[in-house]
C-alpha cells in the first residue's frame, strides 16, 4: 500500500468562502494525480469564521446613518484585513481569537491524519495572514514540551499522533507572507519554527533532504516578504524565497497581486513538484 501526504491549505485575510481551497486544490491534484494517484489528500483550514462574526458587528456599530462615513465600501474592506490581524494577537481579548484560530487549525489536522493515516507526511500550503497562523501552530507545537503555548482549549484536541503533533511536517509553502510585520515586536525579530522538525528523522529519514520552507512573494505585493533575510533561525529554516509575478494581466504588477497567489501556475507547480518528490521517495521501489 503507498504512502498518502497530506495537504493542508491556509487562506489569508478579507472575505473567505468555505470553497475557497477548492481551485487551487484542483489544480494541484491534477498535476500530482498522473505521479501520485490519489495519494494527496487535501483539507482547507477555513478559519475566517472565528472572526467574521466580531467585525461584523463593528462594522454595524460603525455604519450607523448618522456616522458620515465615505468610501464605506473601502472601509469595510480594511476593517476586514486590518482587523483580522489586530485580533489574532494572543495579546488581544486574552487570546481567545488566537485560540479559537487554532482549534480550527487542530481540527484540520485531525481530518487530515483520519482520512491520510496518522503518521502521514505532511504539507502545509498558507496564504498571507495564514502565514503567520500556520507558523504560529507550529512553533506552539513544537515549544509546547519545552514551555507551553498551546491554549489548553487547542491542546485538548490535538491526539498522540505524528501528523497531528506536527512530527511529520515535510513542506511548508508561504504565499505573501507578512511575518516580517508580525516579527517587529520580537528582539533581532524572533525565532522560526525547527524546519524540518526533529522528530522528522525518526518517522521518515529520507525525507530530511527533501524537507523545505519555501516562500514565495511578489515584488509588487506591499503585504509579502522575503523571510531568510530576517535572522539566522529563518536562514537556517527557509530553504528559499522565490520572487513570483502572479495575477492577471491587469492585476499583475500591481499591489492587487496579493490576491492572486493561488491561481498561478508559478505558484502550483513547484508546490506539486515538492509533493511529488516526497511521493517518490516513499514509494517508488528502488531497484538493485
Amino acid at each position: 500500500m503507498s504512502q498518502k501526504i497530506a495537504v493542508a491549505v491556509v487562506h489569508g485575510i478579507g472575505k473567505q468562502s468555505p470553497d475557497f481551497a477548492n481551485k487551487f486544490s484542483n489544480a494541484l491534484l491534477a498535476r500530482t494525480r498522473p505521479v501520485c494517484g490519489d495519494d494527496i489528500v487535501v483539507r482547507p483550514v477555513y478559519w475566517s469564521p472565528a472572526l467574521k462574526s466580531q467585525e461584523a458587528r463593528l462594522w454595524e456599530q460603525l455604519n450607523t446613518s448618522g456616522a458620515g462615513l465615505r468610501w464605506r465600501d473601502l472601509r469595510e474592506t480594511v476593517i476586514e484585513m486590518v482587523s483580522d490581524a489586530t485580533a489574532y494577537s494572543p495579546s488581544m481579548q486574552d487570546g481567545e481569537v488566537y485560540a479559537d484560530v487554532h482549534q480550527v487549525f487542530a481540527h484540520a489536522l485531525r481530518e487530515l491524519a483520519d482520512a491520510a493515516g496518522e503518521n502521514a507526511p505532511l504539507c502545509i500550503v498558507s496564504h498571507s495572514l495564514g502565514t503567520l497562523m500556520a507558523s504560529n501552530y507550529i512553533y506552539d507545537l513544537q515549544m509546547d514540551a519545552v514551555r507551553p503555548l498551546m491554549p489548553p482549549s487547542v491542546r485538548a484536541l490535538i491526539r498522540d499522533n505524528p501528523l497531528e503533533l506536527g512530527e511529520t511536517l515535510s513542506l511548508f509553502y508561504t504565499l505573501g507572507s507578512p511575518i516580517p510585520m508580525w516579527v517587529l515586536r520580537y528582539k533581532d525579530f524572533g525565532t522560526s519554527f525547527l524546519m524540518p522538525p526533529m522528530r522528522l528523522a525518526a518517522h521518515y529519514p529520507t525525507l530530511l533532504d527533501i524537507a523545505e520552507w519555501v516562500n514565495m512573494y511578489d515584488a509588487d505585493d506591499v503585504i509579502g516578504y522575503p523571510l531568510r533575510q530576517l535572522n539566522a533561525s529563518y536562514h537556517k529554516a527557509v530553504k528559499r524565497d522565490v520572487v513570483v509575478n502572479v495575477g492577471s494581466l491587469l492585476k499583475r504588477d500591481t499591489p492587487l497581486s496579493h490576491l492572486y497567489y493561488w491561481q498561478d501556475q508559478e505558484v502550483i507547480v513547484p508546490i506539486a513538484e515538492g509533493l511529488i518528490r516526497v511521493w517518490k521517495a516513499l514509494n517508488e521501489k528502488v531497484w538493485p
